[in-house]
């Protein structure tokens, strides 16, 4: 699997997009590419790189006390707060900086969050930060956590997106379909590539990918 992606050169940032061609199965649809955002997540110097492009295009005069950090994306969204602090972006914390929470998921595959984590949204303007969006069901779902436990949302941002925009909220990216025009996603019962009867290459969630 380490040599059977390909890199994808992206205007404006220099840290190629990661995929890697074939029939894919995810937790709400079927792709024809794997988003490959495994060193983007766990190495610091890429996390800041994606981090210092998304506060440098987009969130810059946004109002952010808390950035929610799904798909495993905390060392971004650490980073995304270090450039808005840096960058004398607002936030209403009496401590003036941002705080930074992952969703936990209960068996029913619900968002909760904890006793303790509550202040941190109840009240709080929240940016969702996302890894790899395609039909933005899992923004959805981290959506109705905010409003569920008081929070404000701020805006959605992932590092790849398939979609701008999710019930007329914009959803910004580093990576999208400019850079990947050919990337297509589809309901299981939809999918063109199971009824071409080419046979699923993988299994893919948020922590990465199990070739079958």
């Amino acid at each position: 699997m380490e040599n059977s992606y390909q890199k994808i050169e992206v205007t404006g940032i220099s840290l190629p997009l990661k995929v890697t061609r074939g029939h894919f199965a995810t937790n709400h649809s079927h792709t024809n590419y794997y988003i490959d955002l495994t060193t983007v997540k766990t190495r610091a110097s890429e996390a800041h790189m994606v981090a210092a492009k998304l506060v440098e295009r987009y969130l810059f005069g946004l109002v952010v006390d808390t950035i929610i950090c799904d798909e495993g994306t905390e060392v971004i969204g650490a980073f995304i707060a270090e450039e808005l602090t840096k960058s004398g972006a607002m936030n209403t914390n009496a401590h003036k900086t941002i705080y930074i929470i992952k969703p936990e998921f209960n068996s029913n595959s619900q968002i909760i969050f904890r006793d303790n984590i509550k202040p941190m949204l109840r009240g709080k303007n929240v940016l969702i930060l996302e890894g790899s969006v395609s039909t933005g069901k899992s923004i959805n779902k981290v959506i109705e956590a905010v409003k569920y436990y008081g929070g404000k949302l701020s805006g959605v941002t992932a590092v790849f997106s398939a979609i701008t925009s999710y019930n007329g909220i914009p959803v910004v990216s580093v990576y999208g379909t400019n850079d990947l025009p050919d990337y297509a996603y589809a309901d299981y019962n939809e999918c063109p590539l199971c009824k071409a009867g080419k046979p699923i290459d993988g299994l893919v969630n948020s922590f990465g990918i199990s070739m079958i």
